[in-house]
């Protein structure tokens, strides 16, 4: 199973030379997901090759310019395009307001419908589902309603044991029934129970997304034993103070969380702008969660199953 997480943006409230605002596409199996949209979200989309139109899920965290100012420009990009499928965004209520005087505003005029659904600010709650991936929203403490997104991947068809399928021959039309739970018979009359042509189900991967929040355990309980997780980091650990002034988090902080809930990984971002070396956050996380990566722009980040 793919699971892929691009970042098209690691910047905290601004940008700067070197880095977008937040923004980062996940791929599960093919199912594309956007994960807020900061200022130059599009434009990111067409340097990192991803297809607009293979966008159908945006999840906005909350309503600060730096999550959700390039939006407007993306929905309308790809109704010139030529879009006519519908788009879900996950958000706050206050976003469809804002998004409906925008396209009056400038008299946009959509050729797809927005499907809006809107967050649950106060427990665990399930967005999206299909075959391939579940999708939650949690809440997080910070200045203005914030959700962070959990994603897992769900593996509900069983896998095929390929040396059975050649072995015995087995067409590719059967396939779908036997992945679907049923045993198949062979042109010499033998019945193949459904266990030896299939293998048990793999772990589901999973990954959960952190920003912005201040300094908060309650949410370990959201995002224990995951694969990977990205929790902003705006501030080294010496600006504690305006980290919890502001909301936010630290290094430090960020790898608590990540030791706290027993991650397998953890990606830092959301940086802030008085930061042009990086190198110092990644060495304060690491000293207290080892596992840890920067959020580069452009870089991909893969799991596999």
């Amino acid at each position: 199973m793919k699971f892929q997480l691009t970042i098209l943006g690691c910047s905290s409230a601004t940008p700067t030379a070197e880095r977008h605002p937040s923004s980062q596409v996940l791929n599960i199996n093919e199912t594309i997901f956007l994960i807020d949209c900061g200022e130059g979200t599009q434009i990111q989309l067409r340097r990192n090759k991803i297809k607009l139109q293979r966008i159908n899920h945006i999840f906005i965290s909350h309503l600060h310019g730096d999550h959700y100012l390039g939006l407007i420009g993306l929905l309308s990009t790809m109704s010139i395009l030529g879009r006519t499928n519908d788009i879900h965004i996950y958000s706050s209520p206050l976003l469809q307001e804002v998004i409906d005087i925008q396209i009056k505003a400038s008299d946009i005029h959509l050729n797809y419908q927005i499907c809006f659904h809107f967050l649950n600010y106060e427990k665990l709650d399930l967005l999206f589902e299909n075959k391939n991936v579940e999708t939650f929203s949690f809440p997080m403490i910070h200045r203005i309603p914030t959700c962070g997104f959990l994603f897992i991947s769900t593996h509900k068809e069983k896998n095929i044991n390929k040396e059975v399928l050649n072995k015995e021959n087995i067409p590719i039309e059967a396939i779908k029934q036997i992945k679907n739970g049923a045993d198949f018979t062979t042109e010499d009359g033998r019945l193949l129970k459904n266990a030896i042509i299939t293998k048990e189900n793999v772990l589901p991967l999973s990954y959960a997304y952190c920003s912005d929040t201040i300094f908060d355990e309650s949410i370990v309980q959201y995002i224990k034993n995951v694969d990977l997780l990205y929790h902003e980091a705006t501030f080294m650990n010496d600006m504690a103070t305006m980290a919890k002034e502001k909301f936010h988090s630290t290094t430090v902080e960020a790898a608590t969380i990540a030791s706290k809930a027993n991650v397998k990984q953890l990606i830092i971002g959301h940086f802030s702008a008085r930061y042009n070396d990086l190198s110092p956050l990644l060495i304060e996380t690491k000293t207290v969660f080892d596992n840890t990566l920067l959020a580069e722009e452009g870089k991909v980040y893969s799991l596999s199953d």
